[in-house]
């Protein structure tokens, strides 16, 4: 049977419309977007056989089309989930996307905080004055400027005291979330496992939980550094074979997370010596950035064994 219609984004139009039309639906399929955890989890409510296919995956099909249209695509998809020819993409627990929603909105107030910093130091400089380094911070040096250095020019002051109350009341903010995710690390077992390794805070631990949410859907705890987009990429063709820089595939804000832990063990004496010492000794050869990058992925690698069963950093395990 072949039918074709729009409906609008709303679960219980979708799938009325569906069951009006098959009795015996085997697969209904969608890709990943905005709307898929929503779409998936409310679908998968309503007795829908729901699944969802990575974007990048069904583009590889569809840029074969010589016209794009969302009825073209619509019909692309069909034949992709008919032949079942697709991967399909592991929708996450609630808590997961919770616990991620948490991190990305903190990492969101530090990039606002970072930019108020800057915009700060870069209009002083417009006014000659040089913003510098002193003891006791960012907010101590601020206030010096306000009351010393721009005595001479009371008009500017309320707009740099403007910029630092809306820092202040950020920093409040990111303060809050911090305090609620110490709260969660401290009563989530995985996350206080996870942080027995060197460099791996509350932050980072979470990271890797909300983004791997079971430990089960990797075979191979090798498989998570690919996961991550932490593996290089291979190219092959005729006689052509070469490795390229890594994929970057993946969950950006743990890649960064795992990225910063690797490079707090790289450069300070956390634990983690054999980690450090082997580190090191890649980056003899290629360098101390691709070296951080390298224990990045053996430490994604080592969270994952971890966390599959259920043991403690074991830093012979982790080097094995």
């Amino acid at each position: 049977m072949l039918a074709e219609a729009k409906v609008p984004t709303c679960p219980d139009r979708i799938a009325a419309w569906l069951m009006a039309r098959g009795d015996g639906l085997q697969r209904v399929g969608m890709e990943t977007g905005p709307l898929a955890v929503w779409l998936w989890n409310a679908l998968t409510a309503r007795q829908v056989p729901i699944i969802c296919i990575d974007a990048r995956h069904a583009n590889g099909v569809l840029k074969m089309m010589p016209n794009k249209t969302d009825r073209h695509d619509a019909r692309g998809l069909a034949q992709i989930v008919r032949t079942g020819w697709f991967k399909a993409v592991q929708i996450k627990s609630h808590e997961a996307y919770a616990n991620r929603a948490m991190l990305t909105a903190r990492e969101t107030l530090v990039g606002m905080r970072v930019k108020l910093e800057n915009e700060i130091r870069g209009l002083l400089k417009t006014f000659g004055v040089m913003f510098g380094k002193r003891v006791g911070g960012f907010k101590r040096r601020a206030e010096e400027i306000i009351s010393k250095e721009l005595a001479i020019a009371p008009d500017l002051v309320p707009i740099f005291e403007a910029l630092l109350h809306a820092r202040r009341d950020i920093l409040a903010r990111i303060a809050a979330l911090d305090s609620r995710i110490r709260a969660i690390a401290k009563r989530h077992a995985t996350v206080r496992l996870l942080m027995t390794a060197p460099g791996v805070g509350p932050i980072t631990a979470m990271a890797v939980v909300a983004a791997f949410d079971d430990a089960a859907r990797f075979r191979r705890s090798s498989s998570a550094g690919a996961y991550l987009g932490l593996t290089p990429k291979r190219y092959e063709s005729g006689e052509i074979s070469r490795n390229g820089r890594v994929s970057k595939r993946g969950d950006r804000f743990t890649r960064k997370c795992l990225f910063e832990a690797a490079n707090a063990i790289f450069c300070r004496k956390l634990g983690g010596s054999r980690l450090r010492n082997w580190a090191k000794t890649v980056a003899d050869r290629t360098g101390p950035r691709k070296a951080k990058v390298a224990l990045a992925r053996k430490l994604a690698v080592t969270l994952h064994a971890m966390w599959r069963t259920n043991t403690p950093f074991q830093e012979e395990a982790a080097m094995a």
